[in-house]
Order: structure tokens, then C-alpha cells, then sequence
């Protein structure tokens, strides 16, 4: 689909290789290259999805995007040299919806674009349920216990707070403990409850969960990875990650 996009680079060369590999997708780009001017196009202009580096001049992308999120839902695909993980967790949690680093490849940023302005333009229901006996009142796995009916988690006793996308993660996966989940299927889950959807949605779920249920985040033993494949919740308290 064609879109108005406005690119906020700081780097001339570079604003200009993402400002050609976007028209030639048939979108209508206007570059800019600080950030009070990012915020002034996306508040005033006919935005449909910003691309918003980090790092620049007189209001840093950061800063862009918190002030965004606070008066419009606009999509944001945030470009940072930044790679660690606390950074880039940052601008997701600021209201990025979702993050290249660099260097990047031209071709992703604009397959990126491609996938954020279809999800904000044809959001998909969330697929009916399949007859089923009603789901047990309360979830268990180990230490960890998900309660459909009240919308809580706790996780060794304590209360863990989670935006509905991260509960509705959490839901499907504690439901079988010890099943193997693939991105897709996680998903079709999501469908309805976040506005925008990616596969890298599933990974920032994941990571921030992590950091609220699991005792050593960068050592899960709750939430774990299977390489290749996607996700599962351990069955007990501890696992192999």
C-alpha cells in the first residue's frame, strides 16, 4: 500500500538511500533531520508510520517517542546503533513498535514498513476458539501461576504486573507447560491485542517477561528458548535453557 512516511535520520546520505528504496515501494517520504522536527511532521502532517533513528539532534528518538505515544498511535520503526538488550527494550517500552539496528539492510527497513502497514491496516481477529472444556481457574507451572479469571500473575508468590499482550503470552504458554510453541502459532494468540504485529512482537513479549518472572533474566529457567523453533514454560521451577 502507499503511505505518507516520514524518515528521521540525521545522516544526509543515509536519509536519502531510505528516502529512494521507500519511494521506489510507492510511498510518499518526507525526510527531516532532527527530532523536534520528526514530532512536528507526525503531529501535524499526514503521517501513517514514522522511521525514527535514536541518535539525533536537538530531541533524541527516545524522547520523540515517548512524547508521540502520549497523543498518537502512529506506527514507529525505530533505527538505533544501540544493541544491547536494556536499549533496545527501551524504545519498545517508550512505544516503538518495532527496532532495526545498524547497519541494516535497506531491503529489511522496507519490508519492515511493508509488515507494520499492513498489520495498522488490516488488523486480523483473533482466530474462534475451538470447542473446548472451560480452561482450569488457575494456571500452574513450577512456582509460576497464571489466573485467567482475575487477569493475575505471580510468580514465587509475588505479583507480577503484565500489559495484556504479555498475560495473553503467558496464558497460552502456561496452559501446556513443557509444549514447544512456534513464533506463528504465539502469534495468532496475539491477534486483537496488540495494534501491530511482528514476529519480533513475540521476542519483546518475551524479553520483558522474562525480566519480571524469571530470578536471573539473562539465565531463564522458566520462559525458555528452543533454538530453531520458538518458545515453551517449564513444567517446574527450573529448567535447561
Amino acid at each position: 500500500m502507499c503511505a505518507h512516511v516520514v524518515v528521521a535520520e540525521d545522516d544526509p546520505k543515509q536519509a536519502d538511500l531510505v528516502r529512494l528504496y521507500l519511494e521506489r515501494e510507492g510511498h510518499r517520504v518526507v525526510v527531516v533531520h532532527d527530532g523536534r522536527a520528526a514530532l512536528e511532521q507526525a503531529r501535524n502532517g499526514p503521517t501513517q508510520l514514522l522511521v525514527l533513528d535514536v541518535m539525533m539532534p536537538v530531541m533524541d528518538g527516545l524522547d520523540v517517542c515517548r512524547a508521540l505515544r502520549a497523543e498518537s498511535a502512529v506506527p514507529v520503526l525505530m533505527l538505533t546503533a544501540r544493541t544491547t538488550e536494556e536499549d533496545l527494550l527501551l524504545g519498545l517500552d517508550l512505544g516503538a513498535d518495532d527496532y532495526l539496528t545498524k547497519p541494516y539492510s535497506p531491503r529489511e527497513l522496507v519490508a519492515r514498513v511493508r509488515a507494520l502497514l499492513r498489520r495498522g491496516s488490516h488488523p486480523l481477529p483473533r482466530p474462534a476458539a475451538a470447542p473446548a472444556a472451560a480452561p482450569p481457574a488457575v494456571l500452574t507451572a513450577g512456582a509460576l501461576t497464571v489466573d485467567p479469571l482475575r487477569h493475575e500473575v505471580t510468580a514465587d508468590g509475588r505479583p507480577v504486573s503484565c500489559t495484556p499482550g504479555e498475560f495473553r503470552l503467558l496464558e497460552v504458554l502456561a496452559a501446556q507447560p513443557g509444549r514447544v510453541f512456534t513464533r506463528a502459532q504465539l502469534l495468532e494468540h496475539l491477534h486483537g491485542i496488540d495494534r501491530y504485529i511482528t514476529t519480533r512482537t513475540v521476542d519483546t513479549h518475551v524479553m520483558n517477561l522474562r525480566r519480571k518472572i524469571e530470578p536471573q533474566p539473562r539465565h531463564p529457567t522458566r520462559l525458555l528458548t528452543v533454538y530453531g523453533i520458538g518458545y515453551k514454560l517449564a513444567e517446574g521451577p527450573r529448567g535447561a535453557s
